[in-house]
């Protein structure tokens, strides 16, 4: 039996996240997989994709303890000590860390394979604090890799082009995947806009997001009943308050925090969802928009064009006229509109969850 350790990282920071998300998908196949064993070193997590509620922690008193005061360091020192006790044990296969903090390099012993999730920060560091130190450690993990999983053709072409000494038949494509057999799970949503556009993450730098809010204001004048509704990202802070305020459009943007089933009701219920973002190392809310059925609009992006193809319509990344005119497009032809929700479903077929699970586990026993 082929034993794969999963480190804490992203279940130690993440309450929800597709990186997390990623990783408990891989844990609950694997699960229910003969072949295979896993570990997380996780001690506690408020995680909530992570599917093995065995931590040694996972307790009324440990969930009083970390509910009081700033928990978030406390949380990941722990769990970092529990990773370093098993990689010093050495009882495991393959480790596989679930982000890139580097600690691990000095007591691992056995192959390393790491998922490069985009080179965001690599082809857009004016976007970045100079002090984080995420690309270095990022190039760490990639000069230590046995085996380096690229979730796009697109993100593995960066990552060749950025670090010209890693040899490409040690890069593989494993393109995400999403549940194509469970029925959508959707939940009400009072007081949603009958017309809305969707915006769905983080809003901040290269996500694009003051781009889309002047194409809106914009929009506003020739469709006063069209709302924007903004889904995740964290709250709204003051200065997004005092944008939107400026471009007269409070009152015709809401922001909500949604659950998974409350997101695909908003992407169900959306007349369109934009993704400006000016890059991406895959994309996943393509695939989330393809299965509710909602239409979709997309930044002019390598990553873009390869996950959706022709089942999304597309914009210049920088151009905030060439994105008012695409928007007016859609929203006046409801035809349009239909015809790429098809293709959306037929594009769909492409990405079961199954051929992600299974092309990843079978890069494990490559190694062994």
């Amino acid at each position: 039996m082929l034993k794969v350790f999963f480190d804490h990282q992203k279940f130690s920071t993440q309450r929800y996240g597709g990186i997390s998300r990623y990783f408990a998908t891989l844990i609950d196949h694997i699960r229910r997989d003969a072949d295979f064993d896993y570990e997380t070193g996780v001690v506690y997590s408020q995680n909530h994709y992570l599917p093995d509620r065995h931590a040694l922690l996972d307790n009324a008193l440990a969930k009083r303890f970390f509910s009081i005061g700033p928990v978030k360091n406390r949380i990941y020192d722990l769990n970092q000590t529990q990773c370093v006790r098993l990689l010093k044990a050495n009882a495991f296969d393959v480790f596989h860390p679930t982000y890139y903090d580097p600690y691990f390099l000095e007591y691992l012993k056995k192959p390393l394979v790491v998922t490069i999730h985009d080179m965001t920060y690599e082809r857009l560091p004016e976007y970045f604090w100079a002090q984080d130190p995420l690309s270095q450690q990022k190039r760490l993990n990639i000069e230590r890799a046995d085996l380096i999983i690229a979730i796009s053709e697109a993100t593995k072409h960066d990552l060749l082009d950025l670090f010209p000494a890693v040899k490409p038949e040690k890069v593989r494509v494993v393109y995400h995947g999403i549940d194509l057999d469970t029925p959508l799970i959707v939940s009400t949503m009072p007081d949603l806009p009958s017309d809305y556009l969707l915006f769905v993450g983080d809003r901040s730098g290269y996500k694009n997001f003051y781009l889309l809010l002047e194409a809106f204001r914009t929009l506003s004048r020739r469709y006063p009943d069209l709302h924007l509704v903004l889904a995740g990202g964290g709250n709204l802070e003051v200065a997004e308050h005092e944008a939107i305020g400026r471009a007269g459009l409070t009152g015709k943007i809401t922001h909500r925090h949604a659950s998974d089933a409350e997101l695909n009701t908003l992407y169900q219920q959306a007349t369109l969802f934009v993704y400006p973002s000016l890059y991406e190392g895959f994309g996943l809310p393509i695939l989330e928009a393809f299965r509710a059925e909602c239409p979709i609009l997309l930044s002019d992006t390598a990553c873009f064009r390869e996950i959706a193809a022709d089942a999304a319509a597309f914009f210049e990344p920088r151009s905030q006229e060439d994105l008012t005119h695409q928007i007016q497009t859609l929203l006046d032809d409801s035809a349009l509109r239909r015809e790429l929700v098809k293709k959306g479903q037929t594009r769909l077929l492409d990405f079961p969850i199954e051929a992600c699970v299974q092309t990843t586990l079978d890069l494990y026993k490559s190694l062994v």
